[in-house]
């Protein structure tokens, strides 16, 4: 019975009704609400929505501490740093990337621009990285370390792109699997003479804990691997 009502008078059915009712509308905006949130997971991921990703996680500070920890006599502590440079007039963004020791990041031992931008609708992957030599690297080192205003402006970024090195294709990773996205080069896609090979494949996994796993692999020129190594870097 509802308090303040007789019984007979029919307050405790109309009571009972708006009850049912309210609940009826409640679980209608949960169902409303649920299929909204499910259509936006759900939503298709568009080929420039990968190569943001790809580019957003590969970019910032990453070091090669835990590595280097585990096999000291092997591995150092990398620190590898990245961040946008340019965007070209196709939409790809054009990323700064050093690589230096830890312990003097003011000198880097590697220099490149990549180049990230969706695979096309007849190759059978999602993203294309790519990594292109610069002009002119010294005037590029500790790039990400300066404020904006202290930096080479885009227009000169991109005169500055020389000869391309390498393409890696990478394909989302599917459901279950610990990585974001992983791919390689393909075969024999670029000459390196390392440790006497005559060409060399690059294979390269981007983790959803933000580290990436890099192996590089060398071969002479009957196919044989002469040389191997492996790099992993994390935030």
């Amino acid at each position: 019975m509802v308090i303040g009502s007789e019984p007979g008078d029919g307050s405790s059915d109309s009571s009972g009704g708006w009850s049912v009712a309210r609940g009826l509308v409640v679980k209608t905006l949960v169902l409303i609400g649920g299929a909204l949130v499910l259509k936006r997971l759900t939503k298709s991921t568009t080929r420039w929505d990968h190569a943001r990703l790809v580019s957003r996680s590969i970019s910032g500070e990453k070091f090669s501490k835990d590595q280097a920890a585990r096999d000291p006599d092997h591995y150092f502590n990398i620190r590898m740093v990245t961040c946008p440079a340019a965007e070209m007039v196709d939409g790809s963004k054009v990323l700064y990337f050093e690589q230096a020791f830890w312990r003097t990041p003011q000198k880097p031992f590697r220099q490149r621009f990549y180049m990230v931008k969706p695979c096309s609708k007849e190759l059978k992957c999602d993203v294309e990285l790519s990594s292109y030599a610069i002009r002119d690297a010294e005037e590029y080192k500790n790039f990400c370390d300066r404020s904006k205003d202290q930096r080479p402006l885009p227009e000169e970024v991109i005169g500055d792109i020389a000869e391309h090195l390498t393409t890696i294709h990478l394909r989302r990773c599917e459901r279950g699997k610990r990585c974001l996205y992983e791919g390689s080069t393909a075969p024999g896609s670029f000459p390196n003479l390392w440790n006497g090979a005559a060409y060399c494949t690059s294979e390269l996994s981007i983790l959803k804990n933000n580290e990436i796993h890099a192996w590089d692999r060398g071969y002479d020129g009957d196919g044989n691997q002469v040389s191997f190594s492996t790099l992993t870097q994390s935030l």
